[in-house]
């Protein structure tokens, strides 16, 4: 088989986690060309630079663009996305483009590849949100021409959507491969690293919910006040760069004054893992508290609307933005304790399941040719 070239695109250090195992095992063979299209949150300073992230992470071929300024518009974002990618494309002439999710740089991706030819494979699509993320992930489905599903259901979904069964594999989440491996730093080492004194603590991620922007500030301010009443210590991590997320980030100054909060911009997707698997539980409307906290049996508090009909589980609670709520379910999850998951996102085998997909001639067979396939 000749050496196939594959793009990976990346926009957030939260899709660089799930995409660094797919990554790896791809660049440590000889029978692949592997570049990394790294852009978005990544190149952004005020949320922690996290190029240097993926630099650090010793892969090979990383091509940095910045695709954003300081003023928050998805549609801007997107057209420089794929004015820059358009052009890197064409240099690099790539065998698949893979995407994750539900960015707009993933978007830009999928349109880049279809419109030219180039076969896109897309991760994690068919899954549902409450959001604008969910018009984007289904749009990333349609132009794509391959799916990488973490679970049954999302595989059900796209052919809902009318996607080609044959073209659906459904290889977990792969993010489990990180989170099963056994090459995770200490709690202790992870502690050093960041200067966390606490013995006890509990992890908060909270984004902007784009289509309720009227709401976001009250919001935010019931959501910091509730944590400052609960007198318990935080781990507090940026939001991602959403229109909003300035709002959020003022709210979250008022936490400066307390010993309790540790606020960071962004932290490594390894160290994340373990400051998560040890937390009491997880408070925000994050997707890592849908996905990843269940996997580590951490109890999840997830507020409004932003994860809506993502996933139900016995390990997440689903509440409102009201203070008595809020308080509420942080007592309940401090009590209840660690609790058994009930979800199935694979076994953390992702990569290996993928490359052997890559490495199976049909692969490379499937047309870009997309057409709706009828429910029969």
């Amino acid at each position: 088989m000749n050496k196939k070239k594959l793009v990976f695109l990346t926009g957030t250090r939260a899709d660089f986690g799930k995409l660094k195992s797919l990554i790896s095992i791809t660049q440590e063979s000889d029978i692949f060309e592997v570049h990394i299209f790294a852009t978005g949150m990544h190149m952004s300073r005020k949320y922690g630079y996290t190029f240097l992230e993926v630099k650090k992470s010793g892969f090979k071929n990383v091509y940095p663009f910045i695709n954003h300024d300081d003023i928050d518009h998805m549609d801007r974002n997107l057209a420089k996305t794929i004015d820059g990618f358009s052009h890197f494309v064409n240099e690099v002439k790539p065998d698949l483009i893979i995407v994750h999710g539900d960015r707009v740089e993933a978007m830009a991706g999928a349109i880049v590849g279809s419109l030219n030819n180039i076969l896109v494979a897309h991760i994690e699509g068919g899954e549902v949100s409450g959001t604008i993320d969910e018009l984007i992930r289904h749009s990333i489905s349609k132009l794509a021409h391959i799916h990488l599903t973490s679970n049954e259901e999302a595989n059900r979904r796209l052919i809902q959507m009318g996607e080609d069964k044959s073209c659906i594999f459904n290889i977990g989440s792969p993010d489990l491969d990180l989170m099963c491996s056994q090459k995770l730093p200490s709690l202790e080492e992870v502690k050093n690293y960041y200067k966390i004194d606490f013995s006890d603590y509990s992890i908060v991620m909270l984004h902007p919910v784009t289509t309720e922007i009227e709401k976001i500030n009250k919001q935010v301010k019931i959501f910091v006040d509730s944590l400052i009443e609960s007198n318990l210590n935080y781990i507090v991590i940026y939001p991602n760069n959403d229109l909003g997320s300035d709002i959020i980030l003022q709210e979250y100054s008022r936490l400066q004054k307390y010993k309790n909060f540790k606020v960071f911009p962004s932290l490594r997707f390894e160290y994340f893992l373990v400051l998560l698997k040890f937390s009491k539980f997880m408070i925000g409307n994050s997707s890592a508290g849908i996905r990843e906290a269940p996997y580590y049996n951490v109890p999840t508090i997830n507020i409004g609307n932003r994860q809506n009909n993502r996933v139900k589980s016995n390990t997440i609670k689903n509440i409102d933005f009201k203070k008595n709520e809020i308080l509420k379910s942080i007592d309940e999850s401090l009590s209840i304790g660690k609790v058994e998951k009930d979800v199935d996102f694979g076994s953390g085998n992702s990569d290996k399941k993928f490359f052997e997909l890559l490495v199976n001639k049909k692969f490379w067979k499937i047309s870009n040719q997309k057409q709706f396939k009828d429910i029969t």
